[in-house]
């Protein structure tokens, strides 16, 4: 007799997203422990190796026992593309229901986390248009090529920030190449698997991203900049993009010595950093999936357990 192999269906998938500084990566770890999960990171910064104090990279004593994913894989060097994050992820999610235990995609880049979870594809890329487009941004400056992308893309330019040289280039790359705006290339929200996105955010966010960035700069971020000189930080197309080390850079010189004004560099840290939450708030609210819950409630982890299939608390 022939047994028909039923198909399951989607497989259960939590994320825990939202701006930086609200605490996702502690209520993942707990959340991971309770539902026999493991983590895979959703952080674009993360990925990359030595960077740790800027990232908030939690520490190996830190994590709780429980398995981390997609850390530390990436050389300075490379240049990030979301379509090879995609392809790491998903391989790592299947790895993770093939032994039975639950995936904990966390993080706030917002890209990586929808190229994860929902079905998106990622247009191809032309190595001609974006050495030309590099070109014209070296000699125009981002803020000239983000009022070009406004003009051809307003939706896709109000979620790029005018100095993140590196996106304005790949909007208007794929603009180029496929004849459509770059936020043309988003789907609806339509998920591969059964996921619950829980949502943190919390009111006092801008108070709590001051304070991370000075006790960031007291655990030494500085020195961790410098080491990260001879890896080519300076000359990277993406980690050297980084909030935090992007500032700390304009004020080192090649040798690493000090040569810029260092209270200016983390007040501008600072200001990017909110701009950037400000940012991750905006993408994530329109994600009409998102559970939110306040990060500051003393509650939050019951409440985002009730936010699961009880099927899923061990």
């Amino acid at each position: 007799m022939t047994v028909t192999q039923l198909d399951p269906g989607p497989r259960p998938v939590v994320a825990v997203v939202g701006p930086t500084a609200t605490g996702k990566s502690d209520l993942a770890v707990t959340l991971a422990q309770r539902c026999d999960g493991e983590i895979i990171n959703a952080d674009s910064m993360q990925l990359y190796r030595g960077m740790d104090i800027g990232t908030a990279k939690l520490p190996p004593a830190e994590r709780g026992g429980v398995a981390h994913h997609l850390l530390d894989i990436w050389p300075i060097s490379k240049s990030a593309a979301v379509a090879d994050y995609q392809a790491l992820a998903r391989a790592v999610i299947a790895d993770i229901h093939a032994r039975g235990k639950l995936p904990i995609l966390v993080g706030g880049s917002g890209l990586y986390v929808r190229g994860t979870l929902d079905r998106l594809e990622f247009p191809g890329e032309s190595s001609a248009v974006r050495a030309r487009l590099s070109a014209e941004l070296d000699e125009l400056g981002s803020h000239i090529m983000h009022g070009r992308l406004s003009q051809a893309d307003p939706a896709a330019a109000s979620n790029i920030l005018p100095s993140n040289a590196r996106r304005i280039v790949r909007a208007l790359e794929v603009i180029e190449i496929t004849g459509r705006p770059f936020s043309a290339t988003m789907p609806p929200f339509e998920s591969i698997y059964d996921t619950v996105q829980i949502a943190l955010d919390r009111a006092d966010l801008d108070d709590r991203v001051r304070l991370r960035v000075d006790r960031m700069m007291a655990a030494g971020l500085l020195d961790e900049v410098r080491s990260l000189l001879p890896a080519g930080l300076a000359d990277s197309p993406t980690a050297g993009k980084a909030l935090g080390y992007q500032q700390l850079l304009t004020v080192l010189d090649s040798e690493g010595a000090l040569v810029g004004d260092l209270d200016e560099a983390v007040t501008a840290t600072v200001r990017g950093t909110l701009r950037f939450v400000r940012r991750q708030r905006s993408w994530f609210r329109r994600d009409p999936r998102a559970r939110w819950l306040d990060a500051a409630d003393g509650g939050l982890v019951d409440k985002a357990l009730a936010l699961l299939p009880p099927t899923l608390v061990k």
